[in-house]
């Protein structure tokens, strides 16, 4: 199911699989996989199938056509707002918030393409994704790709998802427990949610993803998204120092990364933090995705301004299907969950924003007193993240 949830032509795919077989194993040999619900399995293989014959996998291009649009006209218009009015506070506050908006817009419409959900051929959702990553943000695709499938593959399991392996920063789900065990203590952790505000949302685009990002390209030899990023910074200080020279230019960059930094966290987080986060459980595809991940109450604004995150528990079943579908098949999903008892959570926007930092009594009793009689449980959020492009 895994397999078939990343993959939309299975019958391309296989071809490379041969050389990749190591051997079977006999009936006997002992399965890592836990307990699972056979009917829940069955059911949910013939929900991806009454999706597929929905035709809810095939993509409107007009609408992703409007999306690029709209983060090209925003980089247009912040740029003649300085070349018209000049480089004042007002002007330069202006459009920093417009370059951002277009920098986290660009952000969701990489994303479609990585999860190859637009085009139907695999190497235009990447070519695509490269000049939208690239050209658009300055960023590496493949880095991203890298991070972000180790994410999906196991969303909020330790050591194999990245966006929830950040100790000793914070401490995170299960990993609170086993640092109040051993008695470990790196950082005032029953501090945690306040030095979030710190080092979280305002630099983790700014300076851990900038950090993260060169080093991928530089260690994986990935020359062709270095120079798509290379064009990105090309075209912005060209564009801005004329206006603003070097020290102007650097500080509206720096602002609008902080900017976008924000939402950026905000956004991917909502629908992760406040859900399940710990070990390897071995779950079915299904049960494992609904244990991580919940939604946000959805509108034409949400929808639009998270980039349809706000649908991520069809996002997680379904990571190919294209976003402007998932209203569409969130019903079927929903009934699923209600036949088999599972979780299907909705929370309003703002709910979700405030669970991402919550205040938590100690999870194990005297075990936590090396970490202090209370203490704040920050939950998921993305720190750094790999992944392995399909």
């Amino acid at each position: 199911d895994a397999f078939h949830a990343f993959h939309q032509d299975l019958s391309f795919v296989r071809k490379f699989l041969q050389p990749l077989l190591i051997g079977e194993l006999a009936p006997e040999e002992p399965s890592q996989d836990g307990p699972q619900n056979a009917q829940l399995v069955e059911d949910f293989r013939a929900l991806r199938q009454a999706v597929e014959d929905m035709k809810l996998f095939e993509a409107d291009p007009v609408f992703f056509a409007l999306l690029l649009g709209h983060i090209l006209a925003m980089e247009v218009l912040a740029w003649l707002i300085i070349y018209l009015l000049g480089p004042g506070w007002v002007p330069s506050t202006l459009a920093a918030f417009i370059l951002a908006i277009s920098q986290a817009q660009s952000w969701c419409l990489q994303h479609d393409l990585g999860h190859i959900s637009i085009f139907r051929k695999s190497w235009w959702n990447h070519l695509a994704q490269q000049f939208v990553m690239g050209q658009l943000k300055g960023f590496s695709a493949h880095w991203w790709n890298f991070r972000h499938f180790q994410h999906h593959a196991k969303p909020n399991i330790f050591h194999k998802d990245p966006d929830v392996t950040v100790a000793p920063v914070f401490l995170l789900g299960e990993s609170s427990i086993e640092y109040g065990q051993k008695k470990r203590r790196y950082l005032p952790y029953n501090h945690q949610h306040l030095y979030f505000f710190l080092i979280g949302p305002p630099l983790l685009t700014l300076v851990n993803f900038e950090v993260e990002n060169l080093a991928y390209m530089l260690v994986c030899l990935q020359w062709t998204d270095l120079l798509w990023a290379a064009s990105f910074y090309i075209r912005f200080f060209l564009s801005y120092i004329p206006l603003y020279g070097v020290p102007g230019a650097l500080l509206l960059f720096v602002a609008v990364r902080v900017l976008e930094s924000h939402w950026f966290v905000w956004i991917t987080q909502m629908n992760h933090i406040p859900k399940e986060i710990g070990h390897e459980k071995h779950r079915d595809w299904a049960s494992s995705q609904l244990a991580a991940t919940c939604n946000v109450e959805p509108s034409l604004f949400i929808d639009w301004f998270s980039g349809h995150l706000n649908f991520q528990i069809e996002h997680h079943l379904f990571p190919t299907m294209p976003r402007h579908n998932y209203r569409r098949v969130a019903p079927l999903v929903k009934a699923l969950c209600a036949k088999h008892g599972l979780s299907y959570e909705v929370k309003p926007f703002l709910t979700a924003l405030v669970d991402i930092i919550s205040l938590w009594p100690p999870s194990v009793d005297s075990h936590h007193q090396g970490l202090g009689s209370t203490y704040h449980r920050l939950r998921p959020w993305p720190w750094c993240s790999r992944d392995i492009s399909p």
